[in-house]
């Protein structure tokens, strides 16, 4: 495998993907450290017109600065008169250089557990809204908060992540007029299309957040966009009566439908319920973070260069070094790489085999199709796209075939677009039909052959 690098970073493999960027992880050679480096097709941005959008989200990141938002780092360029800045750049690619979280997303951890106690759901809300407090106090409003944003660090925190939906309000005014964000977690102004208050709609979406976190499931969920849509309007929901009292006061004073009356986040603060072991975070003074340098990451004309080496040609599937397998495991953990089970709160959709990577890459193609998705191949990669099995909603996932072994290939298997749930779905779905190319331990594969006997004497 032709080692990357970019910068002090070196790079490893890809870990998400989506329509104009790749989420790459990546290890700062001069501290050791591991970083998640976000790689921006710049020509691509121009070509789609999401330079603004683009710009915005790099400003964001470099505004908010808080122990449970994930972090932008800085990192030096390549072009001395500008100092530092946040933003590598090279004359095709952007990096955006981001703290790397290791404890999944906190949706994983409620899929895995289920709803979660009393204490814990209120922990992970304390620190949703002082996440969110902050940024609201810097004029960021975030627009697509849900579990699927919410990302665990080694300790157990939160860290918000995704601001890909933010918006900067214009000369002081935070009504904003597009619709973002996931239709279930999304305030009824937000779908009424009359424009909105941010900061007031990701105070709602902090509610639906705070009902999953108890009842392991969502207030409003509905096949239907149409009755979906109406429910929410309305504040159509009722809590289980596992509920504690005060949680329920709470949750029907955030998820008001009307966004004059709803509860503030300063309210939110002095709430009975939410005041119990709430340990206010200690906040860090940061130095000014200076903006002018964004324009220059999409300037075609500054000459930045980044040290970087790749190789386009069809040489077989990329071979894993040492340095992508222990990134892969999270933790040195190599035997999660060949266990299908569910020990961890993160879910690795990935599995070995032994078969020739072009028979498994097409086997993956015609199984993909025949569930009704349309392939894109490139090399060993495939990206299936479509609508998901819900039928609201399109649905994305990367898949790659990489040289474990010289007997051993790994697939790996990402979401880049869609529901969370629809997506686990999907893979054991996808996966139930390719049992003849997935490898299993030996005793696994024992336990197969004896269950399948069982099944045909009956």
């Amino acid at each position: 495998m032709v080692l990357r690098k970019v910068g002090k970073y070196e790079i490893g493999r890809t870990i998400g993907e989506g329509t104009f960027a790749k989420v790459k992880f990546a290890q700062n050679t001069e501290t050791g450290e591991s970083v998640a480096m976000k790689v921006l097709d710049r020509s691509a941005i121009i070509k789609h017109k999401m330079v603004d959008q683009i710009k915005r989200e790099i400003s964001i990141m470099k505004l908010v600065r808080h122990p449970y938002v994930v972090r932008l780092y800085e990192a030096l360029c390549y072009a001395e008169k500008y100092g530092f800045l946040q933003v590598l750049a090279t004359r095709t690619k952007i990096y955006i250089i981001l703290e790397f979280i290791t404890g999944g997303e906190l949706f994983d951890k409620i899929i895995h557990h289920g709803r979660l106690s009393e204490a814990d759901s209120r922990k992970y809300f304390q620190q949703l809204i002082d996440g969110v407090d902050y940024c609201h106090s810097k004029g960021v409003y975030h627009r697509d908060l849900k579990p699927e944003n919410l990302l665990l660090d080694s300790l157990g925190n939160i860290k918000i992540s995704d601001f890909g939906l933010s918006a900067l309000p214009e000369q002081g005014v935070s009504i904003l007029r597009t619709t973002c964000g996931t239709p279930n977690y999304v305030a009824p102004e937000v779908l009424s299309h009359k424009g909105y208050n941010g900061a007031v709609a990701d105070v709602w979406s902090c509610g639906v957040i705070l009902y999953v976190l108890l009842a392991g499931y969502l207030p409003f969920d509905e096949l239907d966009l149409t009755t979906l849509y109406s429910k929410i309007e309305r504040a159509e929901f009722s809590c289980p009566p596992w509920f504690p009292v005060g949680a329920k006061i709470l949750i029907n004073r955030i998820l008001d439908p009307n966004p004059e009356t709803r509860i503030t986040i300063e309210q939110i603060r002095n709430d009975e319920w939410f005041q119990r072991s709430y340990v206010p975070v200690s906040l860090l003074e940061y130095e000014d973070v200076n903006l002018d340098d964004i324009n220059a990451a999409f300037d075609e004309t500054e000459e930045q260069r980044a040290d970087q080496q790749c190789d386009n040609e069809d040489m077989g599937p990329l071979i894993l070094n040492a340095f992508d397998l222990i990134i892969l495991s999270q933790g040195l953990n190599l035997g999660t790489i060949f266990d299908r089970g569910q020990d961890s709160v993160k879910y690795q959709t990935r599995f070995v085999t032994q078969k020739p990577a072009k028979v498994v890459l097409s086997s993956m193609e015609v199984v993909a199709q025949s569930m009704g998705f349309k392939t894109h191949i490139r090399n060993y990669k495939m990206r299936v796209e479509g609508v998901s099995a819900n039928k609201t909603s399109y649905f994305s996932v990367i898949m790659e075939i990489f040289e474990v072994a010289p007997t051993f290939y790994m697939v790996d298997i990402q979401k880049a677009a869609g529901d969370t749930g629809e997506y686990l779905k999907f893979y054991k779905n996808f996966c139930s039909n390719l049992e003849d190319i997935i490898w299993k331990p030996p005793h696994e594969a024992t336990k197969s052959r004896i269950s399948k006997t069982k099944s045909k004497r009956r």
